[in-house]
């Protein structure tokens, strides 16, 4: 195992050496993980379990060995400055000691008994302490099982079966998430292959943050719409804030158009607080999915809401969901002790947001210095920018679109050849830990002024 690092000297010529910003395959250039990724590719379909993992649009994949805290180790032996961060779950870092020591102790209690257990019911009702309107829950193995199943029961309570999302949110790679999505769905490219006509039918897809644009298509569809799901803060087409307004202006319409709201919060729960994007805004959705963060690294998500509305499924109602492996004794273990850091440490999260804050400062003092008006956009842990040329931050899909993905793949290569690894699609963002450290986000800033420096001097931005 590694050491978690304190206060790292990274060679940016020892790395650079094999992440030239110019290769178009720079995975090919490191012997051990080369040989990684041609077996994986003769094994694994795509070489990937999950296709944004592939790096295609920044040129090739990073082949992991090992990480603890802030930092991964590829197949080759070199450390990276982590803020992937396994594209969000890993509020605490990698390998955090809470979450590690004594998973002996639990699976050796059984890790999985197709019955209900006391550990579950009492991880719900500390998730029903955080986030009232979660009234029931059921609990799922990722966040895609949570959208698809919290879609289901919207159906099953209204009777009506199409739903409206907007373009650029990422709900899973269930059909329906998939039509217009952000993401890994849309770095890699995908359309509507293997997605039936009829789940287009069904599916209507509105520009965020435009509440215009989704009054023209309640009018035509309103009376079929059986829910609207939503981010409330979009983390999956770069990070978007909804305009004033805007959640407010949904919960008013599917009230009155007899639809129910759907809170993805995969991301947001946990990370914007203990009582996610919904504890902050002073709206309250029907339904709520949650995932990332809640498992802490390891494969457990949640979905619930309004007793009367979760009531439908089975065994109470007609409508049928389940899961062999849900709520299993061993991830709801690791749960309660994530729960257990959060709330322990009053001072973890406005810690995180104080380094956001430092990062988003760093950056746009950057890019202030190189003259490149791409708007820097943060909100807790989370910090973003796109090379969009523009004067405020970007609103929607269509404007997320605008961003130069091939600048950003350069960028992404210099910040590997200065120690920093990032998101392999500008449709992600980045995500920090309690693990970094104020030292780790001046490094960050560093590689980034030295980064867009070299890519100013060249003229690719």
């Amino acid at each position: 195992m590694i050491e978690r690092p304190s206060n790292v000297s990274i060679t940016p010529a020892l790395v650079r050496r094999h992440f030239s910003p110019r290769k178009e395959s720079f995975v090919l250039e490191l012997t051990r993980s080369a040989d990684l990724w041609r077996r994986a590719a003769s094994v694994l379909a795509g070489g990937v379990d999950s296709p944004v993992r592939a790096g295609k649009p920044v040129g090739g994949p990073i082949i992991v060995r090992e990480a603890a805290g802030a930092y991964v180790v590829d197949a080759d032996g070199r450390r990276l400055l982590d803020y992937l961060m396994a594209y969000g779950p890993l509020l605490l870092g990698h390998a955090h000691p809470a979450l590690t020591r004594g998973l002996d102790e639990a699976a050796a209690r059984g890790t999985l008994y197709g019955c209900t257990h006391e550990d579950e019911v009492r991880l719900a009702e500390r998730l029903r302490a955080h986030m009232p309107s979660l009234e029931r829950i059921r609990f799922t193995n990722s966040g895609t099982e949570s959208v698809m199943s919290a879609i289901r029961v919207a159906r099953g309570f209204t009777g009506r079966e199409a739903i409206l999302r907007f373009a650029g949110n990422y709900h899973g790679h269930f059909d329906q998430a998939l039509l217009d999505a952000g993401a890994s769905a849309g770095a890699a490219g995908v359309g509507p292959s293997g997605i039936p006509q009829g789940v287009a039918r069904d599916t209507i897809v509105c520009r965020y943050n435009d509440l215009d644009g989704l009054d023209a298509a309640l009018c035509e569809h309103g009376p079929r719409l059986a829910a609207i799901v939503v981010e409330p803060v979009v983390g999956n087409m770069g990070l978007v804030h909804p305009l004033p307004g805007f959640l407010e202006g949904l919960r008013d319409r599917t009230q009155r158009c007899g639809a129910l709201l759907i809170f993805d919060e995969v991301i947001t729960a946990f990370r914007l607080g203990l009582g996610g994007a919904q504890g902050r805004c002073g709206v309250t959705p029907d339904l709520t999915t949650l995932g990332k963060v809640l498992g802490g690294g390891y494969p457990l998500a949640a979905f619930g809401g309004r007793a009367d509305v979760m009531r439908v499924l089975a065994p109470e109602g007609t409508v049928f969901q389940g899961g062999t492996l849900s709520g299993n004794p061993f991830c709801v273990a690791l749960a309660h002790r994530l729960l257990d850091v959060l709330e322990g440490d009053p001072e973890l999260l406005p810690r995180m947001r104080a380094l956001g804050e430092r990062l988003a400062a760093g950056l746009r003092e950057v890019l202030d210095e190189l003259e490149l008006r791409y708007p820097v956009v943060h909100d807790e842990s989370i910090v973003d920018f796109m090379f969009r040329v523009a004067d405020r931050p970007h609103r929607d899909y269509d404007e997320a679109r605008e961003g130069d993905g091939a600048a950003y793949g350069v960028f992404y290569r210099e910040m590997l050849s200065e120690g920093v690894l990032l998101a392999p699609s500008q449709n992600e963002v980045m995500f920090l830990s309690s693990a970094h450290t104020a030292d780790d986000v001046d490094l960050t800033v560093r590689a980034a002024r030295a980064a867009l420096s070299r890519m100013r001097a060249r003229g690719e931005v």
